[in-house]
């Protein structure tokens, strides 16, 4: 994606099945699950760099001992800090003898992190800031062993204000405005209500206090704690959650917006946002990794025993359809065919832009994320000129005026032909505080291939989508035009970004979306202006009432998507350039995002329909903000 924007985060538990001694004896460590809690999160950076927490739960500790521990870093590269202090401890009891590897009870009482139940977090900051306050995971502490909770997730809530109300309604103080620390004493708080109704009865029955902590234990439901405590809850999530007496829970939002995959064996259980992840660092064929049914929690017990339970009423799938364009990684099997058949299908109104004129076009994409796309798109090309090649030949063979030089023509001249034209330099730091120093530095991050593209050549450039325009106007048209081609098009595998999200993604802000300013404009040279208030007062309205009416999609009914693109083109041309070749920029069609990503059916940010009430308030907020010219989040 030529344009940065912030998204969802990735989740990492280890639940070791064996004693650590069967890892060393067996693996050569005993930090066997803590290796693989690393690379499961090492596999998942894509998914966030704002910062990075783990958790582990020691099982059995003896009474006086501590057996629940946290790191977290919000510092540049978080999870590679984390993990290098962790280790850093671990080699220095080592090298002082305080522990010794090839007995493993001594890694377990002596190493925060030995322990049987680990937890990992990658943030990006989409809610509360940046600071390690906000940086999962979150701790709720207790000396009762079965009151203490870790919590991270992959999520945003669209009603956290609510959230934060009912709290308060219950007699909590809640201080923090995220919905992170909303969900995690929502959850506590009925973690509470089970632990003391079980201790109630148990201390009715005259058991002893530590037959009470165990039979707390045994009988703890977490189900019926996330049924409890997740009523109201509206947006997208997949949560995970250790408790401190060793139980552990992973939950899917009902629409299944938010990805979440598990496997088991006999040796562990293991879960990340991502399938491919996991086949990676455990060595897993496709079919040995599930995915965490929507509405559905997934509990493990501290005995080992596992439950896949729904803990509310699954609402129709929505998954999000841009896990499969951008955000996940690539090396899975079906992301990587859904991403090559999304670039095959802009080939129909790629060969219209051109004009079918192979021989004079050079075609190329932005890196990195855009390249299977273009592997796709090339290869539809391919297919189609090989066809038109084919019947050429075919009737030049019939006519009798088949030649070499023909063959040379249509084959060796005349061929789709892909170039390395756009290449991403690492990362500029841009560290100076003056904006518009920022900006020049950020306009320096990609660069060309001089001579790729001869004079009077079409050039097509493929990339993943187009959310606000700017990275196209202040640098990849303006470097795109020093080539000096006749024609420049921009391709996105994704279709025209109308509406805002609220359930990962950062974006959130109406007015910064090229598609939404240039529909704006269009209205308003058609003389239109005036269906601007009507539509603010009509999700004044709407909000007021708590209604699910997406009045801003009345703003894109008046036109075509082909006259929006014409209108977003000439926002995005670049000014002061002596270059006056034509600019074309086509978009993904609804169908065809539908055609190659069947089974990720949430669209909400192109069509307007989203999955839950929460985003028909927030989309009618986030008009009322850009119309009032309120700046922030909608929700």
């Amino acid at each position: 994606m030529s344009e940065q924007i912030n998204h969802e985060c990735g989740i990492a538990v280890v639940r070791l099945l064996k004693p650590l001694l069967y890892y060393q004896e067996k693996y050569g460590s005993p930090l066997w699950g803590f290796t693989k809690l690393f690379l499961l999160m090492e596999k998942q950076h894509n998914r966030g760099q704002d910062g990075a927490g783990a958790a582990c739960v020691k099982l059995d500790m003896p009474a006086g001992e501590a057996f629940m521990f946290r790191e977290r870093s919000v510092k540049p590269n978080p999870l590679d800090k984390i993990f290098k202090l962790l280790l850093a401890q671990y080699n220095a009891k080592v090298a002082a003898g305080t522990i010794h590897p090839e007995f493993a009870g001594t890694v377990k009482k002596q190493f925060d992190f030995g322990g049987e139940l680990l937890l990992g977090h990658l943030r990006y900051g989409t809610s509360g800031g940046y600071n390690l306050s906000s940086c999962h995971p979150f701790f709720r502490r207790s000396p009762w062993p079965t009151r203490n909770l870790a919590l991270c997730g992959n999520f945003n809530l669209t009603n956290t204000a609510e959230l934060n109300q009912s709290l308060t309604e219950m007699g909590q103080h809640p201080i923090y405005a995220t919905d992170t620390q909303a969900v995690l004493e929502k959850i506590g708080f009925y973690l509470d209500e089970e632990h003391e109704e079980i201790y109630r009865l148990l201390r009715a029955h005259g058991l002893a206090g530590a037959e009470i902590s165990r039979r707390i234990s045994e009988d703890l439901d977490l189900t019926r704690v996330l049924t409890r405590a997740s009523r109201g809850w509206d947006g997208g999530f997949a949560i995970a959650g250790l408790i401190g007496n060793g139980d552990a829970f992973v939950a899917r939002d009902p629409s299944g917006i938010r990805p979440c995959c598990w496997f088991r064996n006999d040796e562990v259980i293991a879960f990340a946002s991502e399938r491919a992840p996991l086949m990676t660092v455990f060595d897993l064929a496709v079919e040995d990794v599930k995915e965490v049914e929507p509405g559905h929690v997934v509990v493990i017990k501290k005995s080992g025993n596992v439950s896949v339970k729904p803990f509310t009423i699954p609402l129709p799938r929505a998954a999000c359809s841009f896990e499969r364009i951008y955000f996940s990684r690539g090396n899975d099997f079906d992301i990587y065919r859904e991403r090559q058949a999304l670039g095959g299908g802009l080939a129909d109104q790629v060969i219209k832009s051109i004009g079918g004129d192979w021989a004079h076009t050079v075609f190329g994409f932005i890196p990195n994320t855009a390249e299977v796309a273009y592997y796709g798109l090339m290869s539809a090309l391919r297919t189609r000129r090989r066809d038109e090649v084919k019947a050429a030949i075919m009737a030049a063979q019939a006519a009798g005026t088949l030649t070499e030089a023909l063959l040379d023509e249509l084959i060796l001249r005349n061929w789709p032909r892909g170039e390395k034209v756009v290449s991403k330099d690492i990362k500029i730091r841009t560290f100076i505080g003056q904006e518009t120093m920022r900006n020049q530095l950020a306009s320096h991050v990609y660069d060309i291939t001089y001579g790729s593209v001869q004079p009077g050549d079409n050039l097509v450039v493929v990339d993943d989508s187009i959310v606000r325009g700017t990275t196209l106007r202040k640098s990849i048209l303006r470097i795109l035009a020093r080539l000096n081609p006749r024609k420049i098009v921009i391709v996105s595998t994704a279709p025209q970004i109308r509406y805002p999200d609220c359930y990962g993604i950062d974006m959130s802000e109406l007015g910064k979306f090229i598609a939404f300013e240039a529909t704006v404009e269009l209205l308003k040279e058609r003389g239109q202006g005036p269906l601007l208030e009507e539509i603010y007062e009509l999700c004044r309205k709407e909000v007021a009432n708590g209604g699910t009416v997406n009045h801003v999609r009345k703003i894109y009914e008046q036109f075509t998507p082909e006259q929006i693109s014409k209108k977003i083109v000439e926002r995005v041309r670049p000014k002061g350039i002596t270059w006056k070749g034509e600019i074309e920029i086509i978009f993904q069609t609804i169908e065809h995002l539908h055609a190659a990503v069947p089974g990720h059916t949430g669209d909400w940010y192109f069509t307007g329909k989203y999955p839950t009430p929460g985003g028909y308030r927030v989309v009618n907020q986030a008009y009322i903000n850009y119309y009032e010219k309120s700046e922030g989040r909608s929700y």
